[in-house]
């Protein structure tokens, strides 16, 4: 197996140099002003400083710290609660094959065994070129364009062993991949970390969002002509329930 880890962990700085601190303090204030108490700004600059180095190193949840007024213990118990946060050098590319039930029925789980044999990985490894991280998740919110992969967060729909590992073999090599759904192209994980924290790459609107499956029950009410009842029509009760809903 191969793992891609460019920084020793004993020689891993505690802390942003100086320069690193200028530049992120600036996005740092931009985030911290949208939120009406700071430390609520916590999730957005882990991704900030994901976006700088491509994990969440000690640097990078100290420099949360000193931004929010947080103990570094504080900022290390979400960054480590919450698997979207690296904690270690990865890939330009994390390729996430979902395993959840639906996609492991429709070829999920042989999706995952085939590419972790085909890179020489396993679970949360990169690989040698430091290209390519493979990690399985429990669910990629695509259940009707099952088996699913996502790269950088982008759509990769109804996957096969051989398409996945094709998928994985032009990313390696630098050619143009284009999601399912989406960006005409993808971009690089220390990129999709800083749209993540709030900061607009101008492309949310590029191409097809929702297709096939995931709009039959819209066009079956079209055809049908219903919709939702008007909130004004239900009865007080009711709208109560809504309204807590």
């Amino acid at each position: 197996m191969s793992e891609h880890n460019e920084n020793n962990p004993e020689e891993t700085p505690e802390v942003f140099t100086d320069e690193v601190v200028a530049r992120l303090e600036q996005d740092a204030k931009e985030v911290i002003s949208r939120y009406p108490k700071p430390r609520s700004a916590l999730l957005p600059l882990l991704h900030l400083v994901q976006s700088e180095e491509g994990h969440v190193s000690k640097a990078g949840m100290q420099f949360c710290a000193d931004q929010l007024d947080l103990t570094l213990a504080e900022v290390k118990a979400v960054a480590t609660f919450y698997t979207m946060y690296r904690r270690e050098p990865g890939g330009d590319y994390q390729v996430g094959v979902c395993t959840n039930t639906l996609c492991a029925v429709m070829g999920g789980d042989e999706i995952f065994s085939a590419l972790k044999e085909h890179l020489d990985v396993a679970n949360a490894e990169t690989t040698g070129d430091g290209k390519v991280t493979l990690e399985h998740v429990e669910c990629n919110a695509a259940c009707d364009f099952a088996p699913v992969v996502m790269v950088n967060w982008e759509f990769f729909d109804n996957q096969t062993p051989a398409t996945a590992k094709q998928l994985v073999d032009d990313l390696r090599l630098g050619r143009d991949v284009a999601p399912t759904r989406g960006p005409a192209s993808l971009c690089t994980w220390k990129q999709a970390s800083r749209v993540l924290a709030g900061f607009d790459d101008g492309r949310a609107g590029e191409g097809v969002q929702a297709a096939g499956p995931s709009l039959a029950g819209l066009e079956l009410a079209r055809r049908k002509g219903w919709s939702a009842p008007d909130p004004a029509d239900l009865p007080i009760r009711e709208q109560g329930e809504e309204g807590s809903k």
